[in-house]
């Protein structure tokens, strides 16, 4: 799944207000995504049996291995949002510091495109999980329907 690259050029027109509430809307979003993959896992575990049987083994491994990956980069991507959260001061405090306004934006251009990737990367992994759950159920439904 090939992730959409986000239009940088606002960044540096946007007020500190925009600034501040994406990155409270990253955080709200990882933070939900942090609870949905304790759900993913609590469901991949009620299907644990069947996703290690022979025919979707490698698949469901691959699956799960990105899931992992993921959830160990939620933690400092959602840490790093908020400390960029709390610098947004630099453009607030009523001084004139160009140089340091003008990081701050470079950083939250950089922050697009990382929380973009990580939240295309995640969906597309979900999307994964739920198709071999989908397939197990018609395998169970299948066999239910045989005997």
């Amino acid at each position: 799944m090939k992730a959409k690259e986000p239009n940088m050029k606002y960044v540096e027109w946007q007020s500190p207000d925009e600034l501040h509430e994406t990155s409270l809307n990253w955080v709200s979003e990882l933070k939900f995504i942090k609870d949905e993959q304790h759900f993913l896992d609590e469901l991949m575990e009620n299907y644990a049996l069947q996703l290690i049987s022979g025919k979707i083994f490698e698949k469901s491994k691959r699956v799960v291995n990105n899931l992992a990956e993921e959830r160990k980069d939620l933690e400092p991507l959602l840490k790093e949002i908020i400390n960029h959260h709390n610098a947004l001061t630099i453009l607030v405090d009523g001084e004139d510091q160009p140089v340091e306004e003008k990081q701050y934006k470079e950083n939250h251009r950089a922050l697009v495109i990382k929380v973009s990737e990580y939240l295309n990367n995640y969906k597309d992994t979900k999307r994964k999980i739920f198709e071999l759950i989908k397939t197990i159920m018609k395998e169970g439904k299948q066999k239910r329907l045989l005997n």
